[in-house]
């Protein structure tokens, strides 16, 4: 990321410092807020979001810097965001995921900074039980992993995408709380709990998953592009890329001629385009293979307001066990 040049820097501070006294000023939440020292805790994208709201309750206010309905692999900051991760008591990111809030947060000595890639327990997605590459202009590694899919992940490649398996989740959770309770000791019992009835809820979730994608007709799944890993990993199931884990890399025709012969061998019945990126290129794959097009959600960014991460794994859930003929 650039260097900001002062005059940048300073205008962005004033503009913050003038919402800060118009926000105090205008709204009564916010001094109720102020004078309940609650934890202004910053988040980089929704899946995150949604753990520190739960984790946190009404002890802490929440921020995204991903807006909703935004593609988070491509996130980049303004002045006024950058100050803002300074503002925060509390930020929670995801290292490697996306590449302007690493750069922002080095020299950071603001607020208190969680990276939940070692809760996540990242792995490298590639070989036969994750068949996403993005095309043919790179060599493979001997794992079946792209040495380079078009996008810089960090990590040396490992999947960020640990959300799409709720037991993964729920271990973001119990770091979260702990967080949390560092920066706030008072309320520590309470973010230990509100974790614990996250993970409740979250452990039935993996139950439904389990039972429902427990006796299929079917194991593989065709995805626009490769973020269903630890998904399929969790539930014996196999991905199929059309690309990488780059949602905007572009698959080579040999790349689709591959899919095509993997649909045929596994009596695919349907690719998965997503809520975020173009389906034209799966819309036009399907339709030359004679198969459906269904959605599955990556969760990277909620488009629907009146839905939450639950209600979109749940809605993923219907739209797998319809597709692979699941009992």
């Amino acid at each position: 990321m650039h260097r900001l040049p002062r005059g940048y820097v300073l205008t962005a501070l004033t503009a913050v410092t003038a919402l800060a006294l118009a926000g105090c000023a205008g709204s009564s939440d916010g001094d109720e807020s102020s004078a309940g020292g609650g934890l202004t805790v910053l988040t980089t994208f929704y899946p995150l979001q949604f753990v520190a709201e739960h984790v946190g309750g009404d002890l802490v206010e929440v921020s995204n810097l991903t807006p909703a309905g935004a593609e988070p692999h491509d996130l980049e900051l303004s002045p006024v965001d950058v100050l803002t991760l300074e503002d925060a008591d509390v930020v929670v990111y995801l290292s490697g995921f996306q590449p302007a809030i690493d750069d922002a947060l080095t020299g950071t000595s603001g607020p208190l900074i969680l990276d939940t890639a070692d809760a996540a327990d990242l792995v490298i997605h590639g070989g036969a039980e994750s068949e996403g590459a993005a095309g043919d202009e790179h060599d493979e590694a001997e794992d079946g992993h792209t040495e380079d899919d078009g996008h810089d992940h960090g990590l040396e490649g490992e999947d960020p995408h640990f959300w799409l398996d709720p037991t993964r989740v729920a271990a973001v959770a119990e770091v979260v709380a702990d967080t949390f309770s560092e920066a706030d000791p008072d309320n520590a019992d309470t973010y230990t709990a509100n974790a614990q009835a996250l993970t409740a809820e979250l452990t039935g979730l993996d139950e439904e998953y389990t039972a429902a994608l427990g006796t299929c007709e079917r194991d593989v799944i065709v995805v626009s592009h490769a973020a269903f890993g630890y998904l399929t990993d969790r539930y014996g199931l196999t991905q199929v890329g059309i690309s990488g884990l780059d949602p905007e890399s572009e698959p080579a025709p040999a790349r689709l001629t591959e899919i095509g012969h993997i649909v045929e061998e596994s009596g695919v019945t349907t690719i998965f385009t997503e809520t975020l990126i173009s389906p034209k290129v799966a819309e036009v794959l399907a339709e030359d293979l004679g198969i459906d097009v269904g959605v599955l959600d990556p969760i990277e960014g909620l488009t629907d307001a009146e839905q939450d991460y639950l209600s979109v794994m749940r809605t993923n859930l219907d739209e797998l066990t319809g597709a692979l003929g699941c009992a």
